[in-house]
């Protein structure tokens, strides 16, 4: 969970890090490593993810406020070499925000011509006009006690493609509440596949998994396999 100051942190502040770079053709890289992907309809399978520096959110219940700041510059050949020695043929790019970095699009391009199986985790407070269609979006839609709620791009609904998803990350009965009525509003279930995560430090994972039978709803319960594994160690 994030601390208040860090909550309470200015747009300029947050976007620093991404503003100082010095070269727009440049990612601005957190980490490039292989684990099991922990999360989606692809968990538990073996995948590299590239996670870039900075986001312009502070969802208090953020896991990964450790890639706000700090980060090394690289070109995309520089990523891609990395990526392809590994030898695994699924790639997810991650954050952070991704999508802050205009090269992450460029590079999404690039990973899909290796024939490579391209993710994609966003915030959704991005818009996803410019993604590559073959590479497949697992979308946020921030919940109420996320304080990021506002930011939701509702745009992005109507651009998912055949292999998206739509997570939302459930920390209180309020946010179970307004997750369902979204869902059921914008006819997720329908189009495409749709997560509910449960914040462990918050909610248990047994009452998530019962309001979800008690209401019959056609969404994928999930919880964050890499945390079960390795709980919060970096690079996992």
């Amino acid at each position: 969970m994030l601390s208040l100051s860090t909550m309470q942190q200015s747009m300029k502040e947050r976007l620093s890090v991404i503003k100082n770079k010095t070269d727009r053709n440049k990612l601005l890289v957190h980490e490039i490593y292989a684990s099991i992907q922990g999360e989606s309809s692809h968990m538990g399978l073996p995948c590299v993810f590239v996670r870039t520096t900075g986001c312009h959110l502070r969802c208090s219940y953020c896991d990964t406020q450790h890639a706000f700041f700090d980060g090394k510059e690289m070109d995309l050949k520089e990523i891609i070499d990395k990526v392809l020695s590994f030898a695994i043929p699924k790639v997810e790019l991650t954050g952070g925000e991704p999508l802050l970095q205009p090269a992450s699009f460029k590079l999404l391009d690039a990973l899909v011509d290796c024939g490579l199986d391209v993710l994609l985790e966003t915030s959704g407070a991005v818009s996803i006009k410019n993604v590559n269609r073959k590479v497949k979006v697992i979308l946020d839609v921030k919940t109420p006690s996320s304080s990021e709620c506002n930011k939701n791009v509702l745009a992005n609904l109507d651009l998912l493609w055949p292999g998206c998803e739509v997570k939302f990350v459930i920390a209180t009965e309020e946010d179970y509440r307004f997750a369902k009525e979204f869902v059921k509003t914008h006819k997720l279930s329908e189009r495409t596949h749709v997560l509910f995560s449960p914040v462990l430090s918050s909610i248990r994972a047994t009452d998530l998994a019962d309001m979800i039978i008690q209401d019959k709803l056609n969404v994928r319960f999930q919880m964050q396999l890499h945390r079960i594994l390795w709980g919060e160690e970096p690079g996992k």
